[in-house]
């Protein structure tokens, strides 16, 4: 499966094919995209698509650094998915991996053990899919 993000002329983040325009018709001011690494290992256990629930996604989004988490992975990832440590928050870790946690059990990220690390991407098919619009306007948001 690839994953594509695509960041509108107006800063706004669309999970779609490419070559396609947003429905506004505008073309996107540019795209990244990361296949699933052959050697990546299988993701950690999460909701499927259809279990997704809109009031378990805003309640992991209402805290301010889970908004910030998900708006950063989905406009600053440099690669596939990303270490907690990759984000230089000053937290300890057990914050960090109850927010990570909190994330991936709402359904907004997956993430992947590698060894002694965990790495994050988010699920924007998935979420494009079981709410439009949304990821564009965590991407939009300024806290």
């Amino acid at each position: 499966m690839q994953v594509v993000l695509v960041v509108s002329s107006s800063g706004g983040v669309l999970g779609m094919p490419a070559g396609a325009r947003s429905k506004a018709g505008a073309r996107p001011r540019f795209a990244a995209r990361w296949d699933v690494p052959d050697d990546a290992p299988e993701p950690l256990p999460e909701p499927g698509r259809a279990a997704l629930r809109l009031e378990v996604v805003m309640g992991a989004l209402s805290d301010p650094l889970r908004m910030r988490i998900v708006r950063t992975l989905l406009l600053e990832s440099e690669a596939f998915d990303h270490t907690c440590g990759w984000f230089g928050f000053d937290r300890p870790k057990s914050s960090l991996t109850h927010h990570f946690r909190t994330l991936r059990e709402a359904g907004l990220i997956r993430q992947r053990q590698y060894g002694l690390e965990r790495r994050s991407h988010v699920r924007v098919d998935d979420l494009e899919a079981r709410f439009p619009g949304l990821l564009a306007l965590v991407a939009d948001w300024e806290g």
